[in-house]
């Protein structure tokens, strides 16, 4: 009876250190998968906030291949072009 009830008790112990590595195992495997679940959701804002880019880009773009009076306001403002009658006054601001 005492060897039955030593097997019986180290079965148990064996069976809870088991649990234990089980439950350490499973627990870093919930911190990585939290870890992943937050770059997950950069990644998806970071995605959305490129697409946003691209589509006014997109708009820009076919502004300037379809709009003349927005290609010459452009050339304007960012270049400083003039017609040759105009005189342009630069203030620094």
């Amino acid at each position: 009876m005492t060897l039955r009830r030593l097997a019986f008790t180290l079965f148990l112990l064996l069976s809870a250190c088991g649990a234990v590595v089980f439950g350490l195992f499973f627990y870093a495997a919930l911190q990585e998968f939290d870890q992943l679940k937050a770059v997950q959701a950069e990644n998806t804002r970071q995605l959305q906030e490129a697409q946003a880019r691209l589509i006014e880009q997109q708009r820009v773009l076919d502004r300037l291949r379809n709009d003349p009076a927005y290609v010459e306001r452009v050339i304007r403002r960012k270049l400083g072009f003039a017609k040759p009658d105009e005189s342009i006054y630069r203030f620094d601001e």
